[in-house]
């Protein structure tokens, strides 16, 4: 199936459905950074700019024409123009494209809140222009976390054929015996955690259970004896007495195991028990002092901790106890919001200049990252993260646009095979 790609932005419809065989006409983007991705990655494939100069015997004819037009004035977030604006314009000049080159399909991509705008009236327009073109057409709401990505995002999407609304509608609904991917769990869960069990088979290491997972969290652990009978699952109390007498089954011992050699962090007060004889990994706090030498940090391993103070400056020599943290809040990368959406790996990381040798500007120094050498000893700047991040957002789902490409190309086989059928 040949199709053109409007208002493409950096073509999730063309990541998605290549694997199918499509192939498309034609791209039609204004944005620089996503027509400079689209020629980096498909070079082969003319990028116009104003979807609205395309006429007919400009480009191949296609078979669908696809596109997701500007939704700032139809968002929630946005003026709320709708059709009227600039922006939502647009969505009349895809009609108009559309009755231009009278593609076998139409697959539209917005927000949902072109179903409100203008109370209802504005996607109204849009649809009952798909019906005097003399498409059939079907629309959904499909949330990309149902695809195996994990955000939430939903989007209306609009699938036209041309004569029948049965063949769109075959394309986005399912018969509910039909799987899909759940959507990806972010909510803390508020039960409690089970008891840790023991291994049975000996392996893996502290803080495992049977199964060999690795346990983030302090639990208790009752290494049964010889007897049989009584709940296993129930920490026994803690015993003075090591040996066989005094002793009641099952066994006494009682451990606390963490779930790794690093120390655990606790807000009240630190574990005692340990998986080992010798002294536990424990948080201590710390102390800076000034002396000569300058500013130190001091702790005590007389096993009494030094008091937290929070002087600020308050004090003279003593500074405010520091605990060190293992992790910190921070910005998704750009290959990982390139992952959120299903691209590949570093799809919009393009070269954006070459160097004849190694780079002496304060850019390089401050953004080496960004650079890389050559066979040939040239040097290779890419893409800076901001315009990434703006490609990659303002993108479609690759996998509901897979999934919307496999539906339309089973679609197609059936209805092919009807039609030899009926000769």
């Amino acid at each position: 199936m040949i199709y053109g790609d409007v208002c493409a932005g950096i073509s999730a419809p063309t990541v998605a459905w290549h694997p199918l065989g499509w192939r498309p006409a034609f791209f039609s983007e204004i944005a620089p950074f996503p027509r400079a991705v689209l020629e980096h990655r498909w070079p082969s494939v003319p990028v116009h700019g104003d979807f609205s100069t395309i006429n007919e015997g400009d480009y191949e004819p296609i078979d669908l024409l696809v596109g997701g037009t500007p939704c700032q004035d139809f968002s929630l977030a946005g003026r709320r123009a709708g059709l009227d604006g600039d922006r939502g314009n647009l969505t009349l000049q895809f009609l108009a494209l559309a009755g231009r080159l009278r593609p076998q399909w139409v697959v539209w991509e917005n927000v949902p809140g072109v179903l409100s705008s203008n109370t209802g009236r504005d996607f109204g327009a849009f649809l009952g222009g798909l019906g005097q073109l003399g498409y059939g057409w079907a629309y959904r709401v499909l949330d990309a976390q149902y695809f195996g990505v994990p955000q939430r995002r939903r989007r209306v999407f609009v699938v036209g054929y041309l004569g029948d609304s049965r063949c769109a509608a075959a394309v986005l609904f399912e018969r509910e015996s039909l799987r899909r991917n759940p959507p990806p769990r972010r909510e803390a869960g508020q039960e409690v955690a089970g008891t840790l069990t023991i291994n049975a088979t000996g392996g893996g290491g502290p803080g495992s259970g049977a199964d060999g997972a690795v346990s983030g969290y302090l639990q208790p652990v009752a290494v049964g004896g010889v007897n049989t009978s009584g709940p296993i699952n129930v920490a026994t109390t803690l015993n003075a007495c090591s040996s066989s007498s005094g002793r009641q089954d099952f066994a006494t011992e009682t451990f606390v195991v963490h779930g790794s050699q690093d120390p655990d962090v606790l807000t009240d007060c630190a574990h005692t028990l340990g998986r080992n004889q010798g002294q536990e990994n424990a948080v201590f706090t710390l102390s800076i002092r000034g002396r000569d030498e300058g500013s130190n940090f001091e702790f005590r391993s007389d096993g009494t901790a030094n008091a937290l103070l929070t002087p600020n400056g308050g004090r003279g020599g003593i500074g405010v106890g520091a605990i060190a943290t293992p992790s910190a809040v921070r910005r998704l990368t750009p290959r990982e919001c390139e992952r959120l959406q299903g691209f590949p790996d570093d799809y919009t990381k393009i070269p954006v200049r070459i160097y004849k040798s190694r780079p002496r500007s304060k850019h390089f120094a401050r953004y080496p990252d960004l650079y890389a050498t050559n066979p040939d000893g040239a040097w290779t700047r890419f893409a800076a993260d901001s315009p990434r991040y703006s490609a990659i957002g303002n993108s479609m789902a690759v996998p509901v646009m897979r999934f919307i490409g496999a539906r339309i190309k089973a679609v197609e086989m059936i209805a092919s095979a009807m039609a030899e059928a009926a000769q």
